[in-house]
């Protein structure tokens, strides 16, 4: 199919003409770019994320756009939905004449979109789905991803889980794209530093439709020494809630995927175990000049804290902003040679995306839970550059299909 060619949108119609004929021009070259995510399914996440792409958008518009283009956001709700991503997505194309695509959020949506940017030959922006599919084993040229994957994250807690005095692992998943990645890279990863661990069980929920109950107690019945958890949202308060009740966190260390984040720490309140090893986001407790700057931004606009989902909505529409201001025209083939080793500065510090697999360096944040001053907060914490738990681009290349 032929590359993207530039399109203009036209947002001055002759009613507003009418209206105001002799009022200042309105911008007539906006830089259409559509955006899918899931807000109705997964509003804990994707709210402060689209808070955080708005304020950048609203800076970047503000400063003037791009050479004195405005850009303008297409935002869909993919409901969590593959088919209906799918759908948006070919309407943004076809209809909207977007000139690229960004978002989503769970994996299997992800892999959805990015198949169809493949088809149409647009470049997408996977900002939040974790599996590795979307860059290694069906990793196609068109799409590059901005969040650390299921094989950073789980790489980052494997470091820690070494440490441990626990040889028999358990483990606790949705049964979908991302939970089945982020169990088998965290299996190698820890087996590679650990040769002397085995896995005595696997729970494998369905999303959003944990029986914690049953799942408690087949985990119970294995006698682990040790858990790794990837439940999340509403699953997550579920499993804490059971296994606190039942006693299966005493003396028994957990090792939890994103639930450092404050979109599934703080739902927890008073029941937020103590101790668990995570990813997630220490929020306002990052003290840096360039997280400074954005939170106090964040803070302005919306009169909260940002949460994890407002860092990468923020990062997302810096990679768009570096990569307007950089690549020479919007074919799909100058944004994708210019997506290339770009480098992108950010309130969580500068990231690269590699030419070897299209996925950046952005790292994340490693700690433990705790409740502070009657609060659920993430302790103990270090930044894990993403670079550090990346393979290296020519071990990368190979996990690729051929294009």
């Amino acid at each position: 199919m032929p590359t993207r060619s530039l399109t203009f949108a036209f947002a001055l119609g002759l009613s507003a003409l009418a209206l105001a004929p002799s009022g200042p021009a309105v911008a007539q070259d906006a830089i259409k770019i559509g955006e899918i995510n899931s807000y109705t399914r997964l509003p804990a996440f994707t709210e402060p994320y689209k808070k955080g792409w708005e304020l950048a958008l609203e800076e970047i518009n503000g400063a003037g756009g791009i050479d004195g283009r405005p850009l303008e956001i297409i935002s869909r709700d993919d409901t969590g939905d593959p088919a209906t991503a799918i759908r948006i997505a070919e309407e943004m194309i076809g209809r909207d004449k977007v000139a690229f695509l960004f978002g989503t959020f769970l994996s299997n949506v992800g892999l959805a979109v990015a198949d169809i940017a493949a088809r149409n030959e647009v470049f997408f922006l996977a900002s939040e789905p974790l599996t590795d599919e979307i860059v290694w084993g069906s990793g196609n040229k068109y799409t590059y991803r901005l969040r650390p994957s299921n094989w950073m994250q789980t790489g980052m807690l494997a470091a820690e889980a070494a440490k441990l005095d626990a040889t028999k692992w358990a483990t606790i998943a949705p049964n979908y794209a991302y939970g089945t990645d982020a169990v088998s890279a965290f299996k190698e990863q820890l087996t590679k530093l650990r040769p002397d661990v085995e896995f005595v069980e696997e729970q494998w929920p369905s999303l959003f439709k944990i029986d914690a109950g049953s799942a408690v107690r087949a985990l119970e019945q294995a006698k682990p020494d040790a858990i790794f958890n990837v439940t999340f949202g509403p699953d997550l308060a579920k499993f804490v809630r059971e296994g606190s009740l039942r006693g299966l966190f005493d003396d028994r260390p957990v090792v939890s995927l994103l639930s450092g984040e404050p979109e599934y720490l703080n739902p927890l309140g008073d029941e937020t175990p103590d101790g668990w090893l995570v990813t997630g986001y220490p929020g306002d407790d990052v003290d840096t000049p360039e997280h400074d700057a954005f939170e106090k931004a964040y803070r302005a606009k919306w009169d909260e804290e940002p949460q994890t989902g407002s860092i990468v909505g923020y990062n997302s529409m810096m990679t768009i902003k570096k990569l307007l201001e950089t690549a020479p025209s919007l074919e799909t083939a100058d944004l994708l040679a210019t997506m290339e080793g770009l480098e992108v500065d950010s309130p969580t510090g500068p990231f690269v995306f590699r030419k070897a697999d299209n996925q950046a360096t952005m790292g994340a944040y490693v700690g433990k839970t705790a409740l502070v001053d009657g609060q659920p907060s993430m302790v103990e914490w270090y930044y894990a550059p993403g670079e550090d738990f990346l393979p290296s681009e020519e071990e990368a290349a190979k996990m690729r299909p051929a294009e």
